[in-house]
């Protein structure tokens, strides 16, 4: 898989996440399931490496991997305790289990293209 492939299948990825979970925690929280406070603070995580992933920063692909853990955890807990969200839960679990397979494969795929990486210790003296 090239680079380029990467890049525009974990961007589409993560857009489509950020635009589902927006979409449902705000929906959840028009209908008082939650407070529109709580809705945003599940949301704004995913703001914070939005310019990184647009830009194809790798290292922004690479720490980004570790936000999307936490949704991860949410999708996988929602799927197994609830039936009226299920389809929700399986739809989020699954892209973001894409995504934590190409963030990483672009972030070092890239990486290398630019000659980024740890040094090892007899390259360094």
């Amino acid at each position: 898989m090239t680079t380029q492939t990467l890049f525009q299948l974990s961007r589409i990825g993560y857009l489509a996440l950020l635009l589902l979970l927006s979409g449902w925690f705000i929906q959840q929280g028009l209908n008082g399931t939650y407070s529109l406070g709580f809705s945003l603070i599940w949301i704004v995580p995913l703001l914070f490496p939005l310019k990184g992933i647009i830009t194809g920063n790798p290292y922004t692909y690479a720490w980004a991997s570790f936000i999307l853990c936490v949704y991860l955890l949410h999708g996988l807990t929602l799927a197994y305790i609830t039936t009226d969200a299920f389809a929700f839960a399986l739809i989020e679990s699954v892209l973001i289990c894409i995504l934590l397979v190409t963030f990483p494969f672009y972030a070092r795929k890239r990486g290398r293209e630019l000659g980024l990486g740890l040094k090892k210790k007899s390259e360094q003296k």
